[in-house]
């Protein structure tokens, strides 16, 4: 299991030359996203993130344990860090213990597929958010295991990232100095967290979720 430490910004002209500057541009893809939840946010609620990406289930969970809270301090960092789980039936368990407080019905000892989608209904999943992005991505000269991604999603929010994947257990410090001198190199100086797609995405078309999850401190 890896730990993905990513920063965001926004990126104009200026900044798309200062990263062919000084990095390879490594291909460019598009992919459509779908992302669950149950009705009450159970799972956004403790910064769980559950999407479907092509034919591919991937679970995003916070680096602390999940218990309701944010990290202290977490809001007010420039890097985010999560955990990346893409094994299908580790995600299904680890989407059962993060529901099973109020969810009785989630005992089924199911063997979840990347061909059938009923476990989605046994654990009362639904789609909250679906978009589109074209993403172009970047590797670093003289910069191992960095990695800048510069998004477009079909709902017109344009965010870059730069992204550095970790074991989980390892130096997380060492990631976020990666992270902090990259962002250096391309003079980026702002000290405020940018929003991600999916922050953008919920502020515009799921206000209601919005609300809650800016109050409870996960956005």
């Amino acid at each position: 299991m890896s730990v993905e430490v990513e920063r965001k910004f926004l990126f104009d002209s200026d900044t798309l030359k200062a990263i062919e500057d000084i990095g390879d541009c490594v291909g460019q893809k598009q992919f459509h996203d779908k992302y669950f939840d149950t009705p009450d946010f159970k799972l956004t609620l403790r910064d769980v993130w559950l999407r479907r990406r092509k034919q591919s289930w991937e679970l995003k969970c916070p680096i602390d344990p999940v218990n309701g809270t944010v990290e202290p301090g977490r809001e007010k960092s420039l890097c985010t860090r999560y955990k990346e789980i893409t094994n299908l039936p580790e995600i299904y368990q680890r989407v059962k213990e993060v529901i099973k407080v109020t969810c009785e019905d989630c005992k089924a000892d199911i063997t979840p597929s990347d061909e059938d989608d009923s476990w989605l209904n046994t654990l009362k999943l639904c789609c909250f958010a679906e978009f589109t992005t074209t993403r172009r991505s970047f590797t670093l000269k003289g910069e191992d295991g960095v990695k800048i991604d510069l998004d477009q999603a079909d709902f017109g929010y344009h965010v870059g990232e730069i992204e550095v994947l970790v074991p989980e257990g390892a130096d997380i410090q060492s990631a976020q100095e990666k992270i902090r001198h990259t962002a250096q190199r391309l003079g980026l100086n702002e000290e405020r967290r940018v929003e991600g797609k999916m922050t953008v995405y919920l502020k515009r078309y799921r206000p209601e979720q919005y609300a809650i999850l800016l109050s409870a401190h996960v956005l």
